[in-house]
């Protein structure tokens, strides 16, 4: 910083300002009266132009009087007649020269204002009753004046760049935001969390995690109690948002609570279900709507819950006119009729049109919205895009919010709330809700009273209920899964199925 503030060295000296010889006590107050009204105006003549001038020529500089004005400072002493001058330079013989300068010129300045002509005695002299010293080194130091500037002038450009970033930021980061855009409710909220990013399912992560997506689950299914939506197309507004992610986790949730999902992979152009979950690829969607292929041929389960995904299949080369098609619609019927719920993944909305006549074969959709990256343009007109085909924006999930923040600390975001010691569950997996809903005297959807505490049963054993104090009650039989008419069980696609395989 040595070059934005140079050195200094500075020199004073000090002037009287008085008026000429009273006779008498009143004309000596008086006099008093006009030196001191005439001092504030004097220590302005001091930075002036004009004085500039005299000094200049009298040390036959080149600089400019306004130059060798800046190096001059001036101040009164309140209630007195005396002014205090400074005089500043980048060396200390050239700060002492002008400073003698002054003491020459200024008094024959003020002489000449006051008695213009040489007539008379001027009323008003002026003395020097401090004469200009050794220049001194500036203090504080240079290096700490600079570090001080420094940090003045950092401080000033990270106030305005974080106010220009505020004003010119346009991106989606609060739930208002959400509402005023689309007029739909936010309905989940899922923080960031980068191991999501390289597992994919809430499984293989924190369990804050998983609670995002359960209470997306609980928030989804109490949207219309009267006419619940059952299948869901899930999407965004641009590509890199999170759809497929919340899709794949949203489905899980809904089948940890009993519920039989079914997941297509309808983003034709860049399907990730599969990869993802670590499925086949090869066949799936485009086959079913081609007529080559049957639901059960081309759904795969997903681990042993009752959760199956219906892979994107080869690519066509229409995939806006295959998936508004009747035959889409037709198969999102079957599929309707043989699931709890069926989640759509399909492709971002603004890039493409081919999720616009796909999303009026739904009950509706799920719009993800990455915090701090979608912009409120391209939300709003994501929410016109779906309204404009007649379909139903569900809600919107604000997806990857930073684990700081307004919206972390409101969500209570750093908050354990764990098993308590002596209700730890021992085993690897805890009833389903479907086999708790199977008890005698609980119908489906209904809550079931469940004991103390529940302990996980070993590996083909069955499920106990254990008292606090660790006593161990008979063991409960196992509970059979709940019949379901018309229902196709999908079998999983072994990898010579795949069509790329061959050869």
């Amino acid at each position: 910083m040595g070059f934005v503030v140079g050195p200094s060295y500075s020199t004073s000296m000090q002037f009287f300002v008085s008026t000429t010889e009273s006779a008498s006590t009143s004309e000596a107050f008086q006099g008093s009266q006009l030196a001191q009204q005439r001092v504030a105006s004097y220590a302005d003549l001091l930075t002036g132009k004009e004085l500039g001038e005299r000094v200049a020529q009298r040390l036959d500089s080149d600089m400019a009087p306004e130059e060798l004005a800046g190096k001059v400072s001036a101040s009164t002493v309140t209630g007195t007649i005396l002014i205090d001058v400074t005089v500043s330079d980048s060396t200390p013989d050239r700060a002492e020269e002008i400073a003698e300068a002054i003491g020459i010129e200024f008094p024959e300045l003020v002489a000449d204002l006051e008695n213009p002509t040489g007539e008379a005695q001027s009323p008003v002299y002026v003395a020097q009753t401090d004469k200009p010293g050794a220049a001194f080194a500036p203090s504080p130091p240079l290096t700490v004046r600079n570090a001080l500037f420094g940090a003045v002038l950092g401080l000033l450009a990270g106030a305005a760049l974080a106010i220009t970033r505020v004003l010119l930021d346009r991106s989606v980061t609060t739930q208002e935001d959400v509402e005023e855009l689309t007029g739909a409710a936010v309905i989940g909220i899922v923080f960031r969390d980068d191991a999501l990013d390289e597992r994919h399912t809430f499984e293989q992560v924190e369990s804050r995690t998983a609670e995002h997506y359960r209470q997306l689950r609980t928030n989804l299914q109490f949207l219309s109690v009267d006419d619940p939506p059952e299948v869901i197309m899930v999407s965004s507004s641009v590509p890199a948002e999170g759809k497929t992610t919340m899709a794949i986790n949203l489905a899980i949730a809904l089948a940890d609570a009993g519920r039989r999902v079914t997941v297509v992979e309808a983003d034709l152009r860049r399907p990730k279900v599969t990869e993802y979950l670590q499925l086949v690829s090869g066949v799936g969607l485009t086959n079913l709507l081609a007529g080559t292929a049957d639901v059960d041929d081309v759904a795969q389960q997903v681990g042993d819950r009752d959760l199956y995904v219906i892979a994107a299949g080869p690519t066509p080369p229409n995939p806006s006119e295959l998936l508004g098609s009747s035959s889409m619609a037709a198969l999102l019927e079957k599929l309707r009729s043989e699931n709890d719920y069926v989640i759509v993944d399909a492709a971002p909305l603004l890039p493409v049109a081919d999720s616009w006549g796909l999303a009026a074969h739904t009950d509706g959709v799920l719009l993800s919205v990455r915090h701090g990256s979608t912009r409120m343009e391209q939300l709003a007109e994501a929410g016109v895009a779906i309204t404009r085909v007649g379909a139903k924006l569900l809600g919107v999930v604000l997806n990857m919010v930073p684990l700081k923040g307004e919206l972390a600390a409101a969500h209570a975001q750093g908050y354990d709330y764990g098993y308590a010691a002596h209700r730890r569950p021992t085993g690897s997996a805890a009833p389903s809700p479907s086999a708790v809903a199977a008890r005698p005297g609980v119908s489906d959807g209904a809550v079931a009273r469940v004991p103390t505490s529940v302990a996980r049963p070993p590996a083909g054993g069955e499920w106990s209920f254990m008292e606090p104090a660790g006593q161990r009650a008979a063991p409960v039989p196992p509970v059979p899964a709940i019949p379901r008419t018309n229902r196709v069980k999908p079998r999983t696609l072994p990898k010579s199925a795949h069509p790329d395989s061959a050869g």
